[in-house]
């Protein structure tokens, strides 16, 4: 049974969750993801004006009639969700920790693609795939996957996008919509970004806090890795400090950023502080122009 501050936070963010869907983000995740594309539905003759690269060459020549193949679009797709739960997650300087803005993102990606009986599916990763819910409709199915996101507890501390891209690889057959939640606090992932980038609709959804993109000034800190445990003691009163930490920060944005765009992934950055959902509208719109024009 799961205790009742869950159960409150878990309703709490299914309302708002709801409000964002209905108000924000149902026609826009609509208007994007329509289907996974075209099914094949039958077989029949050719008729003057049919494109010729439909024709069934097996069938024709089995009835030595010209036949074409017919083909439906597909309305159901398939959403994954994966989502990280590593140690940095537990970070926030803002009202809520990224694990917490990771719960709101996915529930809202989640609430939008139910709307659109879409299935939905959930791999929690950290330095290992930690849990695995699989894809299904329905708000109780949804519901039991944001219970899991906020109350999960990992085994691994580290970040490995590898070990949940590989995964995914793995277990997913046909196209999906992969939504891959993280702080991207890793390195030497291209590979299986890539791969999974080749198969399925990637989106990255990169969890950014202000505090880790700035040192303020705080004069010494003793401050812990999460994920390692190593400890350091930092002058942040001066400024060569904060300075060398703010460039090796936008290093690796522009890293990431270069990489998403070499892989022509639309990525979307949720700052701590900021409406999620409308970031999540401005890319469900910019994605919809691209599909128009």
């Amino acid at each position: 049974m799961l205790p009742k501050e869950l159960i409150k936070r878990i309703r709490k963010l299914e309302i708002s969750t709801r409000k964002a869907v209905t108000s924000v983000l149902g026609g826009q995740y609509h208007s994007v993801f329509k289907g996974r594309g075209m099914a094949f539905s039958e077989v029949r003759q050719y008729q003057p004006g049919d494109e010729v690269r439909t024709i069934d060459w097996n069938v024709t020549a089995r009835m030595n009639d010209a036949y074409v193949k017919v083909f439906t679009e597909e309305r159901e797709l398939t959403v994954m969700l994966l989502v990280d739960v590593s140690a940095s997650e537990s970070f926030g300087s803002k009202e809520r920790s990224k694990a917490e803005i990771a719960a709101e993102v996915a529930a809202q990606i989640a609430f939008s693609a139910i709307a659109n009986n879409d299935r939905v599916g959930l791999i929690l990763f950290s330095d290992r795939v930690e849990k695995v819910v699989p894809p299904r409709k329905g708000r109780s199915h949804v519901l039991r996957m944001i219970s899991d996101i906020l109350s999960f507890k990992p085994q691994g501390k580290g970040t490995d996008l590898t070990v949940a891209l590989t995964y995914m690889t793995h277990v997913a057959k046909r196209k999906s919509v992969a939504f891959l939640v993280s702080d991207f606090l890793t390195e030497d992932y291209e590979k299986p970004l890539r791969i999974v980038a080749r198969k399925h609709d990637l989106v990255p959804c990169v969890i950014v806090d202000p505090l880790e993109q700035v040192f303020p000034n705080l004069g010494l800190a003793d401050l812990e890795d999460p994920e390692t445990g190593a400890r350091f003691l930092i002058d942040t009163s001066d400024p060569r400090v904060r300075g060398r930490f703010k460039r090796f920060m936008e290093e690796r944005k522009v890293k990431r950023d270069t990489l998403f765009k070499k892989l022509q992934l639309d990525a979307v950055e949720l700052s701590a502080g900021a409406d999620y959902s409308r970031s999540l509208q401005k890319f469900f719109r910019m994605r919809a122009r691209r599909a128009a024009g």
